[in-house]
């Protein structure tokens, strides 16, 4: 596992020989969306599904799929909701499989769509927390959990 930049907005993690990206919730959520008029949004949205896809190695996860719901799906209304929602439950795969404590709740980032679109930050700080896990730790495999800190034993008693 690596650490590959510092930038402000984003760092690309290493886990294995995939690469993700630990990004700013606040550049996310709104400040790439406001300079590119909304367009990052659907780049940010397509990546953190090609990023599960790739954590979870799970190739019934098809980012473009997710993109199409978010977008021509909104003529139907339905499809962006059901997408995200199921993004947070991949995301909330992601956090067991990197055996985190706190999880993302899908209903919870469903309901955040409808506040400011704050579901993307929402999405974004518990992505943030699984890359976070891996750059704390100095070996990880693509998909398993980061090792264990290993608990330091208190000093010998002095006598």
């Amino acid at each position: 596992m690596q650490n590959r930049g510092g930038g402000a907005v984003a760092r690309t993690v290493v886990v294995g020989n995939e690469t993700f990206k630990r990004r700013n919730i606040v550049g996310v959520w709104l400040g790439l969306p406001l300079i590119t008029f909304g367009i990052y949004h659907f780049v940010w949205y397509y990546k953190i599904n090609d990023e599960a896809r790739r954590f979870l190695r799970d190739d019934s996860i098809r980012p473009g799929i997710s993109l199409l719901a978010i977008t021509l799906g909104g003529f139907l209304i339905v499809p962006p909701f059901v997408s995200v929602y199921q993004t947070c439950v991949r995301i909330q795969r992601m956090q067991e499989r990197a055996a985190l404590t706190s999880r993302i709740e899908p209903i919870l980032g469903l309901l955040l769509t409808f506040v400011f679109g704050l579901h993307t930050l929402y999405m974004q700080s518990h992505l943030n927390q699984i890359w976070d896990t891996y750059l704390r730790t100095a070996t990880a495999q693509p998909g398993a959990p980061p090792p264990a800190p290993s608990a330091s034993l208190p000093p010998p008693a002095a006598g």
